[in-house]
């Protein structure tokens, strides 16, 4: 019976090709501006790795000194200081614990032909390989005896490697830096999760980092840091600056591994303990103020979706309601016009539901249409979407759930456009049609 509706509604499209045409592009252009916006915002706010994101935890706490606006302050510092963070890695009381910071080095390519260069690095302790499954190509990364040890050794990505040594096999070879030799010991497999949740607050929706290298190491060589820093009081002066072990300033993220949530909450107090502790030592002032986030709660306290992103989504909607009343209007309108051929049916022995599923069917149809050409339009949508200069917007691109999303959504607005026009298709009377023609 579905093939015997499919005949017709081909019939009807070649009878009223423009109303059809229209039809179909009113849709087209309501799903290809809808699945734009939404295809840049399942990118944006996304599960960056859902594998491992609920076992994943960003723990914070309250180090500056009592100000008279302290109430203000409801959060505690998204970052660690110094202290605190090697304080928390020394004692180790998650499963794995990796403190970080992002870094911008030169690096000195072997041979009097090669320029230096400048690559995005990050200082990191050794559980950051495990913690994230960050994948390795060749070799392996750095132990916790090499963070204590404050080992010159490195991580590299693939690209790196094959500019230096014009191979990926670059474990064993050594990398120069204006600060000293380090013995490649890693080769990164690709792995860029997006947005980049393990640090915000350096290049959130992208950077790419070539060169990986151990804390401890970074800090006795005092390799340049690069993101965002608070200070408060006046003892971040010094040879390091802010980036002094006992310096009033958070600049460092940390993240930990709990595997239950009787761990986290346990955490969580242990934190709580620590703060109590720091105080009564004269280091804090201000209440115990702690939280600890996983990866999606991280992300949505930052709020990782821009608001420009998500109005755009929302205005995106309204337009596809547009979109819908006005197919409703035309489908209303192509249906009615048809009733002495409705008419005959129903005297032919056509039930109003037969009615009805043609009907339908026709619409269903149109959706399909509709949305193989709003595919095209969200495609151009999202290349526009590319070229704008804010820094997601390289983001922007179609995948799988995009794909098969824009026909659901286009045959779904389709259907639901023609409910109203075939429930008034299956009231035609056949005895009033007859009767006029």
């Amino acid at each position: 019976m579905l093939g015997y509706y499919l005949h017709l509604a081909l019939r009807s499209f070649r009878r009223n090709t423009v109303l059809t045409a229209l039809m179909v592009l009113t849709i087209a252009v309501g799903i290809g501006a809808t699945m734009t916006t939404l295809g840049l915002y399942f990118v944006l706010a996304g599960d960056p790795i859902p594998d491992r994101s609920a076992r994943l935890f960003y723990p914070r706490i309250e180090p500056r000194t009592l100000r008279k606006d302290a109430s203000l302050d409801k959060e505690p510092l998204n970052q660690l200081t110094r202290h605190d963070a090697e304080e928390l890695l020394r004692q180790k009381r998650a499963d794995r614990q990796a403190l970080m910071t992002a870094g911008l080095l030169t690096v000195l390519p072997d041979g009097s032909a090669g320029q230096p260069f400048r690559v995005n690095a990050r200082y990191t302790s050794a559980d950051f390989f495990p913690m994230f499954g960050v994948p390795l190509r060749s070799g392996t990364a750095w132990s916790a005896a090499d963070d204590e040890a404050r080992a010159q050794v490195a991580v590299i990505d693939r690209r790196l490697a094959s500019r230096l040594y014009g191979t990926e096999a670059a474990v064993g070879r050594e990398i120069r830096l204006p600060q000293g030799v380090f013995r490649v010991v890693g080769v990164l497999d690709d792995w860029k999760p997006t947005p980049r949740f393990y640090d915000l607050t350096n290049q959130r929706y992208g950077g790419e980092e070539q060169l990986l290298l151990p804390f401890s190491t970074s800090r006795a060589l005092r390799l340049d840091v690069q993101g965002s820093m608070h200070c408060w009081g006046s003892g971040s002066k010094g040879e390091e600056g802010g980036h002094a072990l006992n310096a009033p300033c958070a600049w460092l993220q940390y993240w930990v591994e709990l595997d239950s949530p009787r761990k986290a909450d346990a955490y969580l107090e242990y934190l709580a303990a620590y703060s109590d502790a720091q105080r009564a030592g004269g280091r804090f002032e201000r209440p115990t103020n702690v939280r600890l986030d996983d990866v999606m709660g991280w992300l949505d306290y930052n709020r990782i979706v821009p608001n420009d992103v998500r109005l755009q989504m929302w205005l995106a909607f309204g337009f596809l309601l547009a979109c819908l009343i006005n197919t409703v209007s035309l489908l209303l309108a192509k249906f009615l016009r048809r009733g002495g051929e409705i008419g005959i049916r129903r005297s032919l022995g056509a039930s109003r539901l037969d009615i009805f599923k043609q009907c339908l069917t026709e619409a269903g149809v149109i959706g399909l249409a509709g949305g193989l050409l709003g595919l095209g339009f969200a495609a151009l949508g999202l290349w526009l979407i590319r070229q704008q200069p804010d820094d997601y917007a390289k983001l922007a691109h179609m995948d799988g759930t995009t794909l098969w999303l824009t026909f659901a959504l286009a045959v779904a607005v389709s259907l639901l456009a023609g409910l109203l026009p075939a429930w008034r298709a299956m009231q035609v009377a056949p005895a009033l049609q007859l009767k006029s023609q």
